[in-house]
């Protein structure tokens, strides 16, 4: 199969538009690499994991097909463009295991945190802002960070991250408010800056 880096970049220009067959053709060319990054990840899983790195793949596939468009990339470079694809499929993937480890109630539980950041469905660009954005919130206050991740990245409840915490559900959820509205505002200022690429 073609995975030189320029049919990679036609096939992401195609994919941040939301084009599945597209998203198809990346999962198809890049299969291998895909795969050997879902065996790496199951090695981290607990004994008696009811997937396989074949289904964690799969997976991933399903969830790359919903994604309607992805921001940025249209100036990189076509070399960069299927570490921006890997580096996506790999989050995408931490985020399928940690969501798979849940009790059903919990996959129901929706995180407005989440649905502010849309981690799932931005470019490996945006995903390293996101970390940027969360560093210089433990700047701030550690325990700021801890939550967010405790929260939306683990899906833990107010009162799970207290017990980690060692403090109590209140103070949780403050933390919570504050940094939930901090990163938003933060999302909107960044939103907002054109991009550049050097």
């Amino acid at each position: 199969m073609d995975t030189a880096p320029d049919t990679v970049a036609q096939l992401m220009a195609e994919f941040r538009k939301g084009d599945r067959a597209a998203a198809n053709r990346l999962v198809e060319l890049l299969y291998p690499e895909l795969r050997r990054m879902a065996a790496a990840k199951m090695k981290g899983e607990r004994a008696g994991h009811t997937w396989q790195p074949t289904l964690l793949v799969n997976e991933l596939y399903l969830a790359l097909v919903k994604i309607k468009a992805l921001s940025g990339g249209s100036e990189t470079g076509s070399g960069q463009e299927k570490a921006a694809f890997l580096g996506l499929a790999g989050h995408v993937m931490k985020r399928l295991l940690i969501d798979h480890s849940r009790p059903l109630y919990r996959r129901a539980e929706k995180v407005a945190c989440e649905d502010a950041l849309h981690l799932a469905s931005r470019g490996a660009e945006d995903l390293q802002w996101v970390e940027q954005a969360l560093s210089r919130l433990a700047a701030i206050d550690p325990k700021f960070r801890s939550v967010i991740e405790m929260r939306v990245f683990e899906g833990l409840t107010v009162d799970e991250a207290a017990r980690q915490l060692g403090c109590s559900p209140r103070s949780v959820a403050t933390y919570w408010t504050f940094a939930k509205r901090w990163l938003e505002k933060e999302l909107t200022t960044q939103a907002s800056v054109p991009r550049t690429h050097g």
